[in-house]
């Protein structure tokens, strides 16, 4: 099929530390974003929740993330690396569901530092056809990903505890304009919501409440400071009763009111 640049979407280099240009909040708190990520890891370590599981990462980790997935991250400070975001449809060579995996060999750690440095040098550049070459080279970086072994996995059905804190981050995920308790997503889920906070806590080491209040604070942070809706049209928007009511929840979560807020977060970002 010949290279069609209208399906490709956006695609975007930069370090790790611009993936959270706001402050440590905006990967910290449990979000789902409508760009996919690459990130790899090339020194440091932390804590990723991905897909509704909790795992570790340290020096050579590659950790593809598909657009709407929940998931949140810590990063020591002194993790170092690179994330690609791209945006649109899902290039062919990424897998379609989360993956995390660690490049042991050094030449494929070569190799995948080479092209995101590539993608860097034409960003830069913008010669005749940089866009063609950056997308070639994401693909590029993709089959990288796709090639690592998978790792051992035990026989026998995927755990029940494991696919119930999967189906109830991708509820969260969506955060359409309701505000859905944690109890409503446990009955949608035919689960107690005692028995649903025991998984999440198991899995991702977050309750399903605090899952879900991150989800919403992380929404409710990021409005405040990339748009100019006034307050109450951002609490209709994520389904606050009322502008009060949002006001509470936000002071409650970060000590501030939502235009303190926006004033602090806006002024930090100059």
């Amino acid at each position: 099929m010949p290279f069609d640049p209208s399906l490709s979407g956006e695609i975007h280099a930069a370090p790790l530390s611009r993936l959270a240009p706001h402050g440590a909040w905006q990967t910290g708190l449990a979000h789902a974003r409508r760009d996919h990520l690459l990130i790899w890891i090339t020194r440091g370590q932390g804590r990723i929740c991905l897909n509704g599981e909790q795992r570790g990462f340290g020096p050579h980790s590659a950790i593809f993330i598909p657009a709407g997935t929940l998931w949140s991250a810590e990063f020591t400070r002194q993790c170092l690396g690179q994330f690609l975001s791209v945006t649109g449809p899902l290039l062919e060579p990424f897998p379609e569901t989360p993956l995390q995996r660690r490049l042991a060999s050094l030449e494929e750690q070569a190799r995948l530092t080479t092209l995101f440095e590539a993608i860097t040098r034409e960003q830069a550049a913008q010669a005749p056809l940089w866009r063609r070459a950056v997308h070639s080279y994401c693909e590029l970086a993709a089959i990288t990903l796709r090639r690592q072994s998978e790792p051992a996995s035990p026989p026998g059905r995927e755990p029940a505890a494991r696919r119930l804190c999967r189906a109830y981050c991708a509820r969260v995920a969506e955060l359409q304009g309701t505000l859905a308790s944690m109890a409503d997503h446990a009955a949608a889920l035919k689960v107690t919501p005692t028995h649903l906070t025991r998984v999440c806590k198991a899995q991702t080491g977050k309750t399903a409440a605090a899952l879900l209040t991150e989800r919403q604070l992380h929404a409710a942070r990021t409005l405040l400071i990339t748009s100019d809706l006034a307050i109450r049209d951002i609490a209709a928007q994520l389904g606050f009763g009322s502008a009060a009511y949002f006001t509470r929840f936000i002071s409650q979560h970060t000590g501030q009111t939502p235009s303190h807020l926006r004033k602090a977060e806006r002024a930090g970002s100059q």
